[in-house]
């Protein structure tokens, strides 16, 4: 019996050793499981924060963000410390989003972004984990954080600034600023903006005279749509809302200086005559659009008694997206508008014709099948879900400029009360090609991850779509171009 517990407790030794050793090797069984080959990880979910995690798993999936990124922070590589430099928001989203695009040398399977709470709140940005929030509220929050980060840097390089006076490119201009002529202009770390900045025009027309007031610039970081009534038998599309967005409204009770320029014209000297007021019609379109296009749809409505109802409706969206026909185009002079308008009669954008307003009338759609064609370019519900577009069939779309290819699409399940936020986003590029685009799609839910169809993406009710800009060939080397000079 002695022998028998003396063997027992050598093999419980043995045995204890070996638990040790795997202890050592692989951590405890509760620990983080290794991420599974062609997946991404998840994110830990700290109570109610699917919004925050479905949003980063949006943004990670826009290359264009995370190299911008890059270039925002190489600064602080150079100038900070590592323990100082984690207190910029910059700093903290690139790690998070590299380690969400694979960039990054992790293996786990879910990941923490609670950092990203702790410096928006450094922001003076105060966001509970611990209740409901909006995945789009907090995009903005991003973005406009992004801008004040950049906006508090100096703009211009200190006289004492050893660092950067050592570095080739500007010891070569201290040097040609000795001989006569202009300085030359410093190099700015700051002056891009991100790649969701875009800019919206709105000009004004009067209907009785036509005359065009200055067109204004507003900027946006998102295009918030809302979705317009459906018609019976007709699904709604993308289009329909974009279309709902740029179409032109009448603003009565305007004062028109033209008008009243031609009353007094006409009246005998010396007599008074009061502002003739007028309707103008308002427009607004594209006038700058993003390299990262990110599309909000508004499923926020009010029911008749004032409480708020969530709109659970599908809106068809493609994996390509054709921006042309939104974009704001310069008008021409009157006589070479109206040749132009004769040789393309057939082709006209709902609501303006070539960025110039039009009446109401001429921008109400058919009740019937939207048509094929607008504008001359081809409407973007009409091209191939299977990751191309049927361009030998419609030459008129051929050479489209602002092609745009869907990235991440955000989904909200629930009401408007509780619910939950999911991300459908490409899987990261193979490392032997990281410039290619994958065409695998991943569902992610906080720390849950796996593989999905295009088929599934676009049968979504997206909430936010991730578009990032296709540019061709001819586009690249332009802007390659651009940046040696």
């Amino acid at each position: 019996r002695h022998r028998a517990m003396k063997h027992w407790g050598v093999l419980g030794g043995v045995a204890a050793a070996v638990a040790a050793g795997l202890y050592v090797l692989w951590g405890p069984i509760t620990e983080r499981k290794r991420r599974r080959r062609g997946l991404v990880p998840g994110l830990l979910n700290l109570g109610n924060t699917c919004f925050m995690n479905s949003l980063l798993q949006g943004l990670s999936s826009c290359p264009s963000f995370i190299k911008w990124l890059e270039e925002f922070t190489a600064q602080y590589k150079t100038d900070q410390t590592q323990a100082t430099e984690h207190q910029y928001l910059s700093v903290t989203l690139l790690h998070l989003l590299r380690a969400l695009s694979c960039h990054e040398l992790t293996e786990d399977d879910v990941l923490d972004a609670s950092c990203l709470l702790e410096v928006l709140r450094m922001y003076r940005w105060q966001i509970s984990s611990f209740e409901e929030q909006d995945a789009h509220e907090l995009f903005h929050v991003l973005t406009s954080s992004l801008e004040d980060e950049r906006d508090r840097q100096p703009r211009v390089t200190h006289l004492f600034d050893v660092h950067s006076l050592e570095q080739p490119e500007i010891a070569q201009k201290q040097i040609r600023c000795r001989t006569r002529g202009s300085l030359p202009p410093v190099v700015n770390h700051w002056k891009s903006q991100h790649p969701f900045h875009g800019r919206l025009t709105s000009n004004m027309v009067c209907k009785h005279c036509e005359q065009q007031s200055p067109v204004r610039y507003d900027t946006f970081d998102s295009l918030s749509l809302s979705i317009p009534a459906a018609v019976w038998g007709r699904p709604m599309t993308l289009d329909h809302c974009l279309h709902h967005f740029i179409s032109s409204e009448s603003v009565k009770d305007v004062v028109c200086d033209n008008c009243t320029k031609i009353q007094a014209e006409g009246t005998l000297n010396g007599q008074s005559i009061e502002n003739q007021r007028t309707t103008f019609v308002k427009q607004l379109k594209l006038g700058k659009l993003p390299q990262c296009l990110c599309i909000h749809l508004q499923r926020l409505s009010w029911s008749n008694q004032g409480t708020p109802l969530k709109r659970h409706e599908h809106v068809q969206f493609n994996e390509f997206l054709i921006m042309d026909i939104y974009k704001y185009r310069i008008p021409v002079h009157k006589s070479s508008q109206n040749e132009l308008n004769h040789k393309n009669s057939e082709a006209a954008t709902p609501g303006t014709k070539d960025g110039t307003a039009v009446k109401p009338s001429d921008a109400e759609q058919p009740s019937g099948t939207k048509p094929l064609f607008v504008n001359g370019a081809c409407s973007s519900s009409f091209l191939l879900s299977s990751g191309t577009f049927p361009l030998a069939a419609f030459p008129e779309c051929s050479s489209p400029v602002y092609l745009y290819r869907l990235m991440a699409v955000v989904v909200h399940h629930g009401d408007m009360h509780s619910g939950h936020f999911v991300t459908y986003r490409r899987s990261p590029p193979s490392p032997k090609n990281p410039l290619s685009v994958s065409s695998q799609w991943l569902w992610v839910s906080d720390d849950t991850v796996r593989k999905a169809s295009l088929q599934e993406v676009l049968s979504s009710s997206a909430y936010l779509l991730f578009y990032e800009r296709v540019h061709s060939r001819a586009q690249h080397q332009s802007l390659e171009l651009r940046a040696a000079e």
